[in-house]
């Protein structure tokens, strides 16, 4: 192969606008995605260069970048979604965009003279790093469809206006969706330890020299396309991981010592763990204000969503419907969403403009049981926990009260708010099995707690009083409602479930794929489906903050 020498990888030069990488597991991928990052960002300035950096496999390449606030980086995913990845590429399509509409307006065609006809402007180049991208083709879908799209118009027009992609994969066979005529848009080629099959993929149809590459780290370097004349061989930079640590503090400390350096906090996807609220800048707010009067409309926050977007949130408002059903066996996820959404709709209202009724089913050797008190006891909202003998009275109560609130509108100032964790466990909340028995003449008719919980849902919401419902299975929510009563439920929040009872619930599959730590949030009014990760349980830290609110 002959003597190794020093490589450099330069974008934005002729036509070196775009790299592909390969190798199979072991070859130094991840070492040479690090060694490329880290360079950037000791090179150039968060002014100069932003990252997005996306990482499909089973790892945690780059969470290292997160854990350090990399002032350059935009967007960080480890174990991302393809939805997330997808968002990625929309935000970058929109950025494409955007700058055209600059450019135009200043009367340039492309970066560097952007950069002179406006030297007061902040232009950066723009490099977006995607390991294991070919996961993006994984399904022959709608989404697989549009990824197609967006990197062949990122490849093509990104060139001129400073945006650059950088494609990782341990094969490149099997990626068809991924155009061929877009990777020809590619002239960077960097092949470590692969097959020779793969070898002609990325190199060439004649260049097969990676397959010679016989140790870790060992590569071809190649910025013409895959021309054989063009090949480089050069060793992968080993840059330890302590020694990386120390780097990425000292650019962290420099660009914070620089006077107009500061950049926005990067969004971080971590598909291997529930979301942090602390990202929730929404939820922040609410917590630092002091609300004078009831809100027309209330937001429960419940989590991140697997796209660069705003958290993901239930409104209520005073309107026929407006109740939120959780389903799936995932119980600290439910029991975490339903926590963050009484907390979430606690702090939106001033003292006293919000009551709170939690039914908690948690069995009595859960690990989880005692999580509402704590959270009782942060918060300085009416909260009444029911203890189990008295359910049935309290849900007649409740019903009650809402028939006293269809007579007298004055009588609904306070909203109210009941929760019911573990509704499978309530077997005197279930249908009546036996609706056509009859009552002698002059028997008083008795309380039913299961048709007073159906009443709350029917009219309650449009008097101020919501419910919220987690159940583990369809066959248990079956048992409980009638099929008409489910038109009640907007909002409905699944769990991983089997394809039927998500198809049963949502009229879609989509939940038989969402594995730990992934919700999908669905709403008949808005008409959309969102996929989130759930928040992680309130800690003591978090309590701590409600007690200082």
């Amino acid at each position: 192969m002959g003597a190794t020498r020093l490589q450099l990888l330069r974008f934005g030069k002729g036509v070196a606008q775009h790299a592909l990488i390969a190798g199979k597991t072991g070859s130094g991928k991840s070492t040479l995605l690090h060694a490329i990052v880290c360079n950037l960002v000791m090179w150039y300035s968060p002014s100069q260069v932003e990252l997005y950096l996306i990482d499909f496999k089973k790892g945690v390449e780059f969470k290292t970048y997160a854990s350090h606030k990399l002032p350059h980086a935009r967007a960080i995913a480890v174990e991302s979604d393809r939805e997330f990845g997808l968002s990625v590429l929309e935000r970058l399509d929109a950025e494409l965009a955007r700058r055209g509409e600059l450019f135009r307006a200043a009367g340039v065609q492309d970066l560097p003279s952007y950069r002179r006809a406006e030297p007061g402007q902040t232009m950066p180049r723009v490099l977006l790093a995607i390991d294991e991208f070919q996961e993006f083709f994984s399904e022959d879908d709608t989404l697989a469809q549009q990824a197609g799209l967006l990197l062949d118009r990122l490849v093509r027009q990104g060139r001129a206006f400073g945006i650059h992609l950088l494609l990782g994969s341990q094969t490149i066979g099997g990626t068809s969706g991924l155009a061929r005529s877009t990777i020809g848009q590619m002239a960077v080629r960097i092949a470590l330890q692969v097959s020779e099959a793969d070898s002609q993929l990325i190199l060439g149809d004649n260049n097969s020299a990676a397959r010679l590459l016989s140790r870790p780290g060992a590569a071809i370097y190649n910025d013409a396309g895959g021309l054989v004349e063009a090949n480089s061989p050069f060793q992968v930079a080993w840059l330890p991981d302590e020694k990386r640590d120390v780097y990425l503090d000292k650019v962290r400390a420099k660009a914070k010592a620089v006077a107009g350096a500061a950049t926005a906090p990067a969004v971080v996807f971590e598909g291997n763990a529930p979301a942090d609220p602390a990202g929730n800048q929404n939820l922040i707010a609410a917590l630092s204000a002091a609300p004078t009067s009831a809100p027309p409309s209330v937001r429960a926050w419940i989590g991140e969503p697997v796209a660069i977007k705003e958290p993901t949130a239930i409104t209520l408002r005073r309107q026929s419907g407006a109740n939120v059903l959780l389903v799936g066996q995932q119980e600290e996820q439910a029991l975490s969403v339903m926590a963050w959404s009484l907390i979430s709709l606690a702090v939106q209202y001033p003292q006293g403009a919000a009551e709170f009724y939690v039914f908690d089913g948690s069995p009595a050797d859960s690990y989880l049981l005692g999580t509402f008190e704590k959270v009782k006891s942060a918060l300085n909202s009416p909260m009444n926990l029911v203890e189990w003998r008295r359910t049935g009275d309290v849900i007649t109560e409740l019903a009650a009260d809402v028939a006293r609130r269809l007579e007298s509108p004055e009588a609904s100032a306070v909203d109210r708010f009941i929760i019911i964790y573990g509704l499978q466990r309530y077997r005197m909340l279930r249908k009546s099995e036996d609706d056509f028995s009859f009552s002698s003449g002059g028997e008083e008719k008795k309380a039913d707690p299961a048709k007073d919980l159906v009443l709350l849902l029917r009219d309650g919401p449009a008097v101020g009083v919501h419910v919220l419902a987690w159940v583990d299975t369809l066959a248990s929510q079956e048992r409980t409602f009638e099929r008409g009563t489910m038109r009640e439920f907007d909002y409905r929040i699944l769990f991983q479930m089997s394809a039927a009872d998500s198809s049963s619930l949502i009229d879609s599959p989509a939940a038989n794929k969402l594995g730990f730590y992934r919700a999908l949030a669905c709403s008949e009014e808005q008409g959309g489906t969102e996929k989130f990760r759930p928040y992680f349980l309130p800690d003591a830290h978090w309590r701590t903050r409600l007690l200082q609110k």
